[in-house]
């Protein structure tokens, strides 16, 4: 045995641990218990920091893979192949790390929130609406990421966000209103998979409070999630939480009564202060001066941190197998195919009434709208290598076919009153002024509508994108940053002249004296600058002559990221832009061959003015090889398989209230909302006539099983559990391949005594058919998850507090098994009786 036996690797984990943690002084646990913990030199213990993200790929750290948003591969309704995209995610984390050994393995992913209201601004970051499927996806990612050695972990996955978060608005100081029910049957299945099966290892806690105490000091929950887990879960705080426990929410009375409390809660590790580990190292030390806290809870809690580091092989030396990765190992080719693999495969064909798919070989194409040719991230993607747009391709795919791209944006010039000269960029972008005294290249910008009145301008000297910097530039290549740079809204004045408020600052625009440079100064409408603004080219006219001129019109729009729906800010409604209807309209009026394409992290609720949009395409931002993979199913190259794992609704109306967690209150999601959605949970077409049959159960009548606290998940982890079986006959009509997700839902009789969900998923399975192939697909499923929540129960044994205060059962009674291609569209069914 080494010397030192933390580093001996066929020793536990928890051995080894304990280990190392005898060797560490005080002051030197207590600094491990920030983000930025030091090196401990004397015991060759490097530097640490705990978190890195890696939402759908490995971020922030530079070039990376990137791939669809979360929302996007749960539309792939593929656990396997998500299971390869955390795959590549955590090499590529390796791979940085490589280079930086500060990179941290603990990785804060994947996002397990439901995707309970499509106005979250974060809506891009989860997977389904469905908690179990949720849970479902989440573990494949997770899965991934840790990788199937048996010892060493390629990464460490954080779930994210524990517990009852899912809205932006004042979401520090908002609580979320949990009953036991809402709790059980809607917030924790979507934890439990990944922890459960022992491919999460860390936890981050929530920014709100949950039924009116902050998620960051719920100890009861955090027990809760810790005793799913067959080994340690080391739990991190979110970003300046700890502070907001003073601050925002004002729970504590101070940083060291609020130090005691984070950490006798559960929490391990403290992501306050950036890097600076200082104030929380202070803060902690006065609260065991104080008595609030003693050095076993400090243990406690630093032991998890160090169980979390040891499970990533960090003292393992040779004996990590994940040692040989290296730069070379991002944007690997096979990493490309999969990134092209993995769009093709969440591209939902929402509508096809017109029949233009798949596409014939045009010798035209126009291509327009905002999104025609732009490949957009978010906030938590890497950088891509490279990137296809729309337009790309299409191009690349039909390349005989002429492809023209119009954006939609309108050419103008703005002349500044003052002065009577034009608004200009330098070819760098480095200057912008009002300088120029002829209309030229140099004062033409590209001005881009993206819905209530969110403007960027594009400078077509430059070809980037005015920015707020001081002096203002013309040299952002996108839309970025936590705090926006690059949008404005105009003010119209009675003379016609604009004015233009810049939205990161909330200032107007300004001309320098004499100068003429822009900057942002102006603190009032009278401060600010005024232009004579003038359309050059009118963005719907080349639009529509483009669409005139075409054999086919693809129509793409949607959402940049960063803009009106993000992390910190909700979505203000649920409707595509008016200028995105404009868009639409100026080409469906010259061309009846419109496909529909819509890029966006979250559904739409379709308004009039697309109501003969025949032929429509859904796919979330899927990176680096957006392009090819749609073009892939346009073409009927790859037959389309994606479906949505979360609703698309009619009308607003049917989302229910942001603030309101209840969704059986409300008759929110698939679960429970009685009236048809515009596109259901689960939809998706085929190019082919798939047929439904009948459904055959193995068994017509079973025992309920016993009440418990166990949530039973989509897949079971016992293969035992799954004792009911369906056999839905399937048939493909058509004369194409059809990639059909067949899914079973439980639709509970109306009359129980707790009311049950109207709808329930119970299980899936992909199937390929060939033309006129007909095939049984057998559906496994737990009646475990039939249960609801009963407060009325109490299981012997059970802990006594509010969390346990009730039990998961199945009622009696005859539950219809139905099948189908959405969960509005289930046209086969079986009874199932439950005694």
């Amino acid at each position: 045995m080494t010397a030192e036996p933390f580093r001996d690797t066929s020793l536990p984990i928890p051995d080894r641990a304990q280990d190392l943690l005898s060797r560490l002084t005080a002051d030197e646990r207590i600094a491990m218990l920030h983000q930025a913990a030091p090196a401990v030199d004397r015991l060759g213990v490097p530097a640490f920091h705990t978190g890195c993200e890696a939402l759908h790929g490995a971020a922030w750290l530079g070039t990376a893979t990137v791939f669809p948003q979360p929302v996007g591969m749960a539309a792939t309704w593929d656990a396997e192949l998500i299971e390869r995209i955390g795959e590549v995610a955590s090499t590529e984390v390796r791979a940085k790390r490589s280079e930086n050994p500060l990179v941290s393995l603990n990785v804060w992913a994947p996002v397990v929130n439901s995707l309970r209201q499509p106005a979250w601004g974060r809506n891009e970051e989860g997977y389904s609406e469905d908690p179990h499927v949720t849970g479902h996806f989440g573990t494949a990612y997770s899965q991934g990421l840790r990788g199937r050695h048996e010892r060493v972990w390629r990464t460490v996955p954080a779930l994210k966000h524990f517990l009852g978060y899912s809205n932006e608005t004042d979401r520090a100081s908002t609580s979320s209103e949990l009953s036991p029910r809402t709790l059980h049957e809607e917030e924790l299945p979507a934890f439990r998979d990944a922890i459960e099966r022992g491919v999460a290892g860390g936890m981050m806690l929530s920014y709100n409070r949950v039924n009116g105490t902050p998620a960051h000091t719920q100890p009861e929950l955090v027990d809760e999630a810790r005793s799913w887990a067959p080994g340690s879960l080391a739990v991190v705080s979110d970003a300046g939480a700890p502070t907001f426990l003073v601050t925002l929410q004002r729970a504590q009375p101070d940083h060291t009564h609020a130090a005691s409390a984070l950490i006798r809660s559960g929490m391990d590790s403290f992501t306050d202060d950036g890097p600076d580990a200082e104030p929380t190292i202070a803060h902690v030390r006065a609260a065991l001066e104080a008595g609030l806290l003693t050095m076993a809870d400090v243990d406690r809690a630093v032991t998890r941190v160090l169980e979390m580091r040891l499970r990533s092989g960090e003292f393992d030396g040779d004996d990590d197998p994940y040692a040989d990765i290296t730069a070379a190992d991002i944007d690997a080719p096979p990493s490309r195919v999969l990134a092209r693999e993995a769009v093709a495969r969440s591209v939902v064909v929402l509508r096809d009434d017109d029949a233009l798919l798949p596409l014939a070989e045009p010798a035209s194409i126009a291509v327009v709208g905002p999104l025609a040719d732009l490949v957009l991230t978010d906030w938590y993607a890497g950088t891509p290598p490279y990137s296809v747009g729309i337009a790309h391709g299409l191009g690349a795919r039909y390349p005989a076919a002429r492809v023209r791209v119009e954006t939609g944006a309108d050419t103008i010039a703005l002349r500044d009153l003052a002065s009577g000269r034009y608004v200009a960029a330098s070819e760098d972008g480095a200057v912008v002024d009002a300088s120029a005294v002829a209309l030229g290249e140099d004062a033409l910008w590209d001005l881009t509508d993206w819905g209530d009145g969110i403007l960027t301008l594009r400078s077509q000297r430059s070809r980037r994108l005015l920015t707020g910097t001081w002096p203002m530039r013309a040299d952002a290549e996108r839309v970025g940053g936590w705090v926006v740079q690059e949008t404005f809204r105009r003010h119209v004045h009675a003379d016609g002249s604009w004015s233009l408020l810049h939205l990161g600052t909330g200032r107007w625009v300004t001309v320098t004296r004499e100068v003429g440079l822009l900057v942002v100064e102006g603190v009032t409408l009278g401060d600010a600058a005024r232009f004579a603004a003038r359309v050059v080219r009118s963005g719907q006219a080349a639009v529509a002559e483009a669409a005139a001129e075409a054999d086919v019109v693809m129509v793409a729009v949607g959402n940049d990221p960063h803009l009106s729906g993000r992390e910190t800010q909700d979505r203000p409604h649920l409707l595509l832009p008016d200028s995105a209807v404009a868009v639409w309209r100026a080409a469906r009026e010259q061309n009846d061959s419109a496909v529909l394409a819509i890029v966006s992290s979250y559904p739409y609720v379709l308004g009039e003015g697309m109501a003969d949009a025949g032929t429509v395409v859904w796919s979330s931002h899927g990176g680096q090889e957006l392009g090819n993979g749609i073009a892939d199913v346009l073409s009927g190259d790859v037959p389309p398989s994606g479906r949505l794992a979360q609703s698309w609704p009619a009308d607003a109306a049917q989302a229910g209230d942001l603030f309101d967690y209840d969704t059986l209150r409300q008759q929110a999601t698939y679960r429970h909302q009685p009236a048809p959605y515009a596109f259901a949970f689960g939809h998706g077409l085929t190019l082919s006539e798939v047929t439904y049959l009948g459904v055959t159960l193995d068994v017509s009548e079973l025992d309920a099983p016993e009440p418990s606290h166990r949530h039973a998940p989509l897949v079971a982890i016992d293969p035992s559990d799954a004792s009911v079986r369906a056999t839905v006959r399937v048939a493909n009509r058509g004369s194409r391949v059809a990639e059909e997700l067949v899914q079973l839902y439980a639709l509970a009789p109306a009359d129980l005594p707790i009311p049950a969900p109207r709808r329930l998923l119970v299980g899936y399975r992909r199937v390929r058919l060939e033309p006129g192939e007909e095939r049984e697909v057998t559906i496994a499923f737990d009646p475990a998850r039939l249960a609801v929540w009963d407060d009325g129960i109490r299981l012997e044994g059970a802990v006594d507090d509010w969390l346990h205060q009730g039990a998961l059962r199945v009622q009696p009674g005859d539950y219809r098994l139905a099948a189908g291609p959405s969960a509005d569209a289930l046209p086969v069914s079986g009874i199932l009786t439950v005694r």
